[in-house]
């Protein structure tokens, strides 16, 4: 992520980087694992692979896969997409009603292995995985040690604004001016991947947008009048009026203000908190009225980003690893983001976090 990248994330909430690193100046510097809850049946027609790359996209293995047991790319299922310049593990399930486990050793080699694998009756959905545990290492790091130690301890206590990654704009932002293009002629691309990239691109950069605009004016961590609720791994929300005032949840960082992923409906806030999201539709029209107009049901999206067993040390002057666990769908660079200013190695620009 370079710098330049950052203007998708918006102002830091902690305050100015501590210094500079180089992010993935090799694949084995940014580590992601899944963390899947699902104990597999041992039986069924779905068989689930649990799977580390290294250098290759997801929707690359997922054509490999398909290709070596004879089966429609459709018939490969996975929970997210992961980075292509790094090393994951995560879980793949094929489709195989009637037929034994295919011999998949063709598609083995060093950056590409199988750690486990088991029958299922249902297949892998997207986002059936409840977290990811990411182990980053931060390379040419120009920083006092002294200074990242206080940040990683705030950031540990009060979490980080949970902003989408630059990844999901697009190298140069250049998902977000296909987005306007086809906002601005008010019609949807006929391919339906290509519809789903740019609808979720329009839906980040108004969600980025608003929480830009509460963690400059130092709310995004505080409730205000109107506001609405979720829980860290929820999907549901309620009304802030609907938490008690002893309440601690808030403060532990269980329960978090939200933000908007735009589409129809009425949004579920009052108040203060409702002309902060009219004035984005004020500001967006196109977008908005794009989002609205492509069917899309209005969601929301936690603005605080609390960071799980957070844990980092020093293994050179010049470099800091760092480990933490972060929710499903929500990126390790809005992190980073708030350590140090970040420069990519040639080939390394981030895909997704998901």
């Amino acid at each position: 992520m370079s710098d330049s990248d950052s203007q998708w994330l918006g102002p830091r909430a902690h305050g100015e980087p501590c210094g500079q690193a180089v992010l993935k100046a090799q694949p084995a510097d940014f580590r992601v694992t899944e963390v899947l809850d699902i104990e597999l049946s041992g039986q069924g027609e779905h068989l689930w692979l649990l799977i580390e790359k290294c250098d290759l996209n997801t929707e690359e293995v997922a054509r490999l896969l398909a290709r070596q047991a004879g089966i429609k790319l459709k018939d490969v299922s996975y929970a997210g997409l992961k980075d292509r310049r790094a090393v994951t593990s995560q879980w793949f399930s094929l489709q195989l009603p009637g037929r034994a486990d295919p011999d998949l050793s063709a598609v083995w080699h060093e950056n590409l292995r199988c750690l486990a694998s088991g029958r299922h009756s249902r297949k892998l959905q997207r986002g059936a995985h409840r977290a990811n545990r990411f182990v980053i290492r931060l390379s040419s790091l120009q920083a006092d040690s002294e200074l990242l130690d206080v940040r990683l301890r705030r950031i540990a206590e009060l979490g980080v604004p949970n902003y989408f990654g630059p990844q999901r704009f697009g190298r140069d932002g250049g998902n977000v001016q296909q987005a306007r293009q086809w906002a601005e002629r008010g019609a949807l691309p006929p391919a339906r991947g290509t519809r789903s990239r740019l609808l979720s691109t329009a839906r980040s950069l108004l969600f980025n947008q608003l929480l830009a605009q509460r963690v400059a004016d130092g709310s995004w961590n505080r409730m205000l009048p109107g506001d609405c609720l979720a829980f860290t791994d929820s999907r549901s929300h309620f009304a802030a009026e609907r938490l008690a005032a002893d309440d601690r949840r808030f403060d532990e960082l269980d329960v978090h203000a939200t933000g908007p992923l735009w589409g129809t409906g009425a949004a579920p806030v009052a108040a203060e908190v409702l002309q902060l999201e009219q004035r984005l539709a004020v500001a967006e029209p196109q977008l908005c009225q794009w989002l609205e107009s492509a069917g899309l049901e209005q969601q929301r999206r936690i603005l605080r980003l609390p960071i799980t067993g957070l844990t980092w040390h020093y293994p050179a002057p010049d470099s800091l690893e760092i480990e933490f666990t972060l929710p499903t769908g929500c990126f390790a660079t809005a992190v980073l983001h708030e350590l140090v200013l970040l420069t990519d190695e040639p080939g390394g620009g981030l895909e997704s976090e998901i």
